[in-house]
């Protein structure tokens, strides 16, 4: 069964570029494309998506105001934030309104359908450069982890590449492995770190020195 997607852009070149992108995956199915945000609260209930790409400057009220509100009206829906700004403030209040992942403009065109997989099967994609800003936000304590607990070589060496904002097929193809094997080394990496986002494990990775 198909994703139903929805993007809300409001530069009508980028939404069409945008949504021809979602076009060529056969996974994915686009349900609208809107160019402000309240056309998009307006619209969207109705079309039940399963994941959104949000602009996150838009006229009137904001990419990120847009995400709170369609997260009240649609609890399971998930976002990718795209946008060309990398700043502390964007990306935390972003984060806190309920993205699910924040991907900048400049990288829409090689790397937009495999992060809104990413994203559906509960990854968190972002840049090194935006999850690196993203651990000043993370506070809570954490228990040292125990010997057993420790990433494998092979574990460390995927948590690089999540470091660096690759997606799962592009770690399986560099590493020279299955993709459903990444995805079991992920899981254990989770259950090591106990995370249960790609979000927390780079940040709590990189709070311990990785």
């Amino acid at each position: 069964m198909k994703a139903g997607v929805i993007i809300v852009e409001d530069n009508r070149a980028v939404r069409e570029d945008l949504a021809a992108l979602v076009r060529t995956d056969e996974r994915l199915s686009l349900l609208g494309a809107f160019g402000s945000a309240e056309e998009a609260l307006r619209e969207s209930p109705g079309l039940q998506p399963t994941l959104a790409v949000m602009d996150i400057n838009l006229p009137k009220m904001s990419g990120i105001e847009c995400v709170f509100r369609l997260k009240e009206r649609l609890p399971r829906l998930l976002v990718l934030m795209l946008t060309v700004y990398e700043d502390d403030d964007s990306i935390f209040r972003a984060l806190k309104a309920g993205a699910n992942g924040y991907l900048v403009k400049r990288d829409a065109a090689e790397k937009l359908t495999d992060a809104l997989h990413e994203v559906q099967h509960g990854g968190a994609p972002m840049s090194a450069h935006i999850a690196r800003q993203v651990v000043q936000f993370f506070h809570r304590s954490e228990r040292p982890a125990t010997l057993s607990e420790q990433p494998s070589p092979r574990e460390r060496e995927i948590l690089e590449l999540l470091v660096k904002g690759l997606v799962l097929k592009e770690i399986a193809e560099q590493l020279g492995i299955g993709l459903e094997t990444v995805r079991t080394h992920v899981n254990h990496i989770y259950q090591k770190l106990h995370v249960r986002s790609r979000t927390e494990a780079v940040v709590k990775y990189l709070r311990q020195g990785g």
